[in-house]
This record gives C-alpha cells, structure tokens and sequence, in this order.
C-alpha cells in the first residue's frame, strides 16, 4: 500500500508493528483495510489492527477502514475470543489443535471494536461504524 500511495505523490512510512506507538505522534490519521466488516461496525483484519486502533485512540487520531461492501458480513463477535477459530488459524493449525488442544501459533486476524474506528471508507460511500448494520440490511434485502 505504501509503494501505490507513493506512486500517486502520497508521502507514506512503513513503520514497523513494535514502532508503532513512538511514531503515532507524528502521523495525521491511520488508514488500514478489512478482511471483514461485521454488523456492528467493527472489522475483521490481520493481526496487530487492535493494537494499531488502542495507540491511535490513545494519541487521539483518527483511524480509518478501507474496504469494499462485499466484506460486510452478518457476524456480530463482542471480542476476540468470539472469533470462530477458522477464522483466526491456519487449517494446519486447527487439525494440531484437535491433537494436542493447545494453540502452538499466533492468530492472524483480529477484532477491532468499532468504538476505535473514526470512518470506513467503501464503495458505498463513506460511512460511520454504527451505520454499517442499516447497509447491510439493505444488502440483505
């Protein structure tokens, strides 16, 4: 994403995951996609979005989703823990799990609330976290 941004004259940094919370103090927002949008307006995304959303809370700057209206999804998880463990796990990981019953390897995705989430920006138009669930009902309908 860096390398398009770039390319279109957008200055942009990737920063590494452990940098995060030092470099929050100089950045303007933070802009990341979905692997998911669930009812509530929360998202679905690899590993580490949560802890990207708590530093730009903290330091009070926005945080904004990019995703397509195809990845609303009528799942309505209230943590990380309602996660379903296809969703977070390799099937290799998963088949391990049923062996030994202990987890041996990170997740790759998480849950962001969408009380971190200032916007998401769709091909719907831009919409506020809460009103995501009023689109999918349309979506559904």
């Amino acid at each position: 994403m860096r390398d398009e941004l770039e390319a279109i004259g957008i200055p942009s940094v990737c920063i590494l995951d452990a940098s995060v919370a030092s470099m929050m103090e100089q950045i303007n927002f933070v802009l990341i996609g979905a692997e998911a949008v669930v009812e509530s307006g929360g998202i679905i995304n690899k590993i580490g979005s949560f802890n990207l959303a708590i530093a730009a809370r903290e330091m009070n700057k926005p945080l904004y989703v990019a995703a397509e209206s195809f990845k609303f999804v009528r799942f309505y998880p209230l943590n990380n823990r309602d996660l379903p463990n296809h969703f977070k796990y390799k099937s290799s990981t998963i088949a391990r799990l049923g062996e030994t019953n202990l987890l041996t390897e990170h997740p790759l995705v998480d849950y962001t609330p969408p009380a971190y989430i200032t916007l998401l920006f769709t091909d719907i138009g831009p919409l506020t976290p809460s009103a995501v669930s009023d689109e999918l009902i349309k979506l559904y309908i």
